[in-house]
């Protein structure tokens, strides 16, 4: 009967243990476990199933020694002014954009056998924590989503050489890698849609100004209508939440009494949308049709479910991560961008 191809019974399996089984070194074991140095494909997966027979578990703590990494990666969301503390914690737990970050960062880190440490930054001491935290060596690098335009977060990072990326284009000039959308592209696909659904009245429901993303949306759907004949657009302002769509709406009904067309640039404002068209009885699309921006889970929630624009959130996300994980393995040249396109979803609102 052959031996047992793991540990002798009652203890852990070993290196050792993973190598004869792998028919190589323990040192190329070693290197396989730790990513420390290239090794063959083919040995790698040797090495791999070996570690899968053995129930081998690396430790840990004596792996952290050798490559000065923890194995996981902060997920900081910045932002927030002064007295929007519990406005912006709220937010980022019950908009559908975060969880649909969250579920890209940690679809790209499993298989990497690296997790996520979610960190709130929306004051200046919890800014100061999560510098702190990274410089203690707590995690191996950030990927960061800011939503203030004046937050310091992704300087404070690049100053203290921390390994980060953004989500979302830097509102300054910060040597800092990201990923983002082609936002007025998106909006100028809402335009083309309401002009070829006949709409001419047409209203925006922006996000805050201070956002770059919500900036780019309203100039490129201003930009887009002026091309397509309608050179005024009465524009409310909201905060990307559902009830500030929905008062948004009441005040471009009170500009715009027949108003035939809302373009909100992001899906829980458009969600707001149709409830105010709904308690004026406002049909949708007959007589109104609304377009969103995102395609988060609040699109197809919504009734009638939502025509948007779809951001790619979670292929950001992981390309994100995947752009923190070459700074932190020393094989990225420097800060590097990625823009992804837009996408039209057309459904039942307009």
């Amino acid at each position: 009967m052959d031996e047992p191809r793991s540990a002798l019974a009652g203890t852990a399996p070993t290196l050792e243990d993973v190598a004869r089984v792998a028919g190589v070194s323990r040192a190329t074991v070693s290197r396989v476990v730790n990513r420390t140095r290239n090794v063959d494909p083919v040995i790698q997966e040797a090495v791999r199933r070996a570690v899968a027979e053995t129930g081998y578990v690396p430790n840990s703590a004596a792996r952290s020694l050798i490559t000065r990494r923890t194995g996981s990666v902060a997920l900081v969301v910045s932002g927030a002014g002064e007295g929007m503390e519990e406005e912006f914690r709220n937010q980022v737990f019950t908009d559908p954009f975060f969880s649909r970050v969250i579920n890209g960062v940690m679809g790209f880190l499993r298989p990497q056998g690296m997790h996520p440490v979610l960190m709130l930054a929306e004051t200046p001491e919890a800014r100061d924590q999560v510098v702190a935290f990274l410089r203690q060596g707590n995690a191996d690098g950030a990927v960061v989503v800011s939503t203030h335009a004046d937050d310091p977060l992704p300087e404070l990072l690049v100053g203290a050489g921390l390994p980060a990326v953004l989500f979302a284009r830097p509102a300054r000039p910060v040597p800092i890698g990201f990923v983002d959308v082609a936002h007025q592209e998106g909006a100028r696909l809402a335009a083309a849609r309401l002009h070829a659904n006949g709409r001419r009245r047409v209203g925006l429901i922006s996000g805050p100004l201070d956002v770059r993303a919500a900036r780019e949306r309203r100039d490129g759907f201003l930009e887009a209508m002026a091309r397509h004949g309608v050179p005024v657009v009465p524009t409310a302002v909201g905060n990307f939440t559902q009830a500030s769509g929905e008062t948004a709406m009441q005040w471009l009904l009170e500009q715009l009494p027949d108003l035939d067309g809302v373009f909100a640039a992001n899906d829980l404002m458009a969600q707001g949308a149709l409830h105010t068209l709904r308690e004026h009885g406002r049909r949708v699309p007959e007589d109104v049709s609304v377009i969103g921006f995102d395609d988060s889970s609040a699109a197809t929630a919504s009734r009638p479910a939502l025509t948007t624009v779809r951001q790619p959130v979670e292929e950001m996300a992981a390309e994100m991560t995947r752009m923190l994980l070459e700074l932190i393995e020393g094989t990225s040249s420097g800060p590097k961008s990625a823009i992804f396109d837009p996408v039209l979803v057309v459904r039942q609102s307009g």
